[in-house]
Order: structure tokens, then sequence, then C-alpha cells
């Protein structure tokens, strides 16, 4: 009885020193090592929209680390993004002056962009042209302008996760 718990123990250790063929890593193309964010087209009246999403961008690329984030001149390939549409809708209103107007309480933003992945010299694109959106709620408390800006900021950021996961598992 013992002999049978030291052989199960030892095909169970030995069963998990060779896997079952999964590894943890990159799914990246083994060719691209590294990335440049070209500026960012901005088809929107939103001011400082496209400066914000390619920080973000840059940030979740680095966080993600399967691209380096390089130069436009010393990339593999090169993320090119254009922002199509900025919507904001009212998701929950406030009663002010004894139940007679009705005011915006909480807003939701929608940002729709366009992106592309090239490598320099090719005739096709790595990655099709694809359109990705992404949203954020945000509350208006004292400054609406400030209120504004952060949930733009936060949609940027839930955006550019969004294209750094289509971009490195696009494969």
């Amino acid at each position: 009885m013992r002999n049978i718990f030291y052989i199960i123990a030892i095909m169970s250790f030995a069963s998990i020193l060779c896997g079952c063929g999964y590894h943890a890593g990159s799914l990246m193309n083994p060719q691209v090592k590294t990335i440049a964010i070209a500026p960012i087209t901005n088809d929107t009246m939103e001011i400082n929209l496209s400066d914000t999403l390619r920080q973000r961008l840059c940030e979740e690329f680095v966080v993600d680390s399967s691209l380096k984030v390089k130069s436009l001149e010393s990339a593999d390939c090169i993320l090119y993004t254009r922002i199509i549409k900025v919507e904001t809708t009212t998701t929950a209103y406030d009663t002010t002056a004894y139940g007679l107007a009705y005011t915006p309480a909480a807003w939701a933003l929608n940002i729709t962009v366009e992106f592309t992945v090239i490598i320099p010299g090719r005739a096709e694109p790595l990655i099709a042209k694809r359109q990705v959106s992404a949203n954020n709620e945000f509350q208006v408390t004292n400054d609406p302008a400030i209120a504004r800006a952060s949930g733009l900021n936060l949609a940027c950021k839930n955006l550019a996760k969004q294209m750094v996961i289509y971009t490195t598992e696009a494969w």
C-alpha cells in the first residue's frame, strides 16, 4: 500500500514538471518586438483627446509588456489610430426645485476609434482596420468640465486596454 502511494506521488510530481504544453508568455508574433504609436487623428470636436488616448496607449503597452514602445523610425510596427466619435448621454437624473426640474446627475461617455497596425515596407497591414468602442460613466459634482475630463481620461484608458489586447492577441 505504501509503494502505491509513493508511485502515485512520484507520477503526480513528474506530470506537474512535464506540464501539458501550456506556457505563460506573450501571444505576439515572434518577429514583432517593438511598436510605435503614430500621432492620433481626431475627427471629433473634443479637445486634447488624441493626446490623452496616445498617452494611455503608451501606458497600456508598457503594462502589457508584450511589445516595447519605440519611436516611429525604429519600431517593427506602427499603430495608426483615428478617433471617429465621442458620444455623451445622460444615465441618471436628479430632481431640484421641489421636484419640478430634472437635471442630469450622471453621464456616460462612449468613444469609438478605428485603428490599424502596419509593418513599414509591407503592402498589407499586420492588423486590418478595426473599430473599437469603450465607455465610462461619470457624475457631475462641483465642476462639470473637470468631471467630464476625468470621464474622458478613464474612457481612454478602457479603450487603450482593448486596443492593446486586440493588437497583441490578434495573431
